[in-house]
């Protein structure tokens, strides 16, 4: 086991993935690169199986092929985002956009494109674990709570008829909770945190994607659009030609 692998297997328990793949070849290498550097594999090698997997075991992330039999990957991905909203990384053919866009569309958080470099991969796959298991800050002690009770109006942002807890991680619309995926909720909180600025793609691939570098700006688009239809369409304004910001 390499350095960068025990450093993964030694961080306590490690994460539990499920890989689903129809080619034999690319199911067991890249189930093999993953248990190497310190991941928790399971693979299925068909939609339904993988449907089951997920059903028993509630892996922490899911890496789905687009092209599967029994259920495709778009397929699976809508059942998985049913009951659950743990990350969803699809897998796609080169060049082929329309499988990308309709993956983004059916829930997925983020996609690579086949045949993928396994350093980018794993990449891929710790930015999404961070972003699912970004929590608030512990709460105040004894002597913080007045401190606390003073800065309680920060917490919580108002944009109209939606109140943003930033604190608790919590999205309410007209008094009724909203269930944000993880990816949904950090791109709320990073345009919450610029109201009325304009953020261009490529600062929220970084600042919300992880990303180090320029990634495919459909990802934030495609994003945009399914936070839009849970926060109001209306709220996050596009600006042509530069990005999108948050109405105040």
């Amino acid at each position: 086991m390499n350095a960068e692998a025990e450093g993964a297997a030694g961080a306590g328990d490690a994460p539990a993935l499920l890989l689903v793949e129809d080619d034999e070849v690319i199911r067991t290498s890249v189930t093999m690169a993953l248990e190497r550097y310190g991941y928790r594999v399971r693979a299925a090698a068909d939609g339904l199986t993988g449907l089951e997997h997920f059903r028993e075991h509630t892996p922490d992330l899911l890496l789905l092929d687009v092209m599967l039999p029994e259920l495709d990957g778009i397929g699976l991905c809508r059942k998985v985002r049913e009951t659950s909203q743990a990350p969803v990384l699809m897998m796609s053919a080169r060049g082929d956009a329309l499988d990308v866009v309709s993956g983004l569309e059916a829930g997925a958080d983020d996609y690579v494109v086949k045949p993928v470099d396994m350093p980018v991969l794993v990449a891929r796959i710790r930015a999404l674990l961070r972003r699912a298991t970004f929590t608030p800050a512990p709460g105040p002690v004894e002597g913080e709570r007045q401190a606390a009770a003073d800065a309680a109006s920060e917490d919580h942002l108002t944009f109209g008829d939606l109140t943003v807890d930033t604190r608790g991680l919590e999205v309410f619309r007209s008094g009724e909770r909203i269930a944000l995926a993880p990816t949904e909720l950090r791109l709320l909180l990073e345009f919450a945190a610029h109201p009325g600025i304009v953020l261009d793609r490529q600062t929220l691939l970084r600042n919300v994607w992880d990303y180090g570098w320029d990634g495919d700006s459909r990802v934030v688009d495609l994003c945009v659009q399914r936070l839009r239809r849970k926060i109001g369409a209306d709220r996050v304004e596009t600006v042509r030609g530069f990005g999108y910001k948050l109405r105040r």
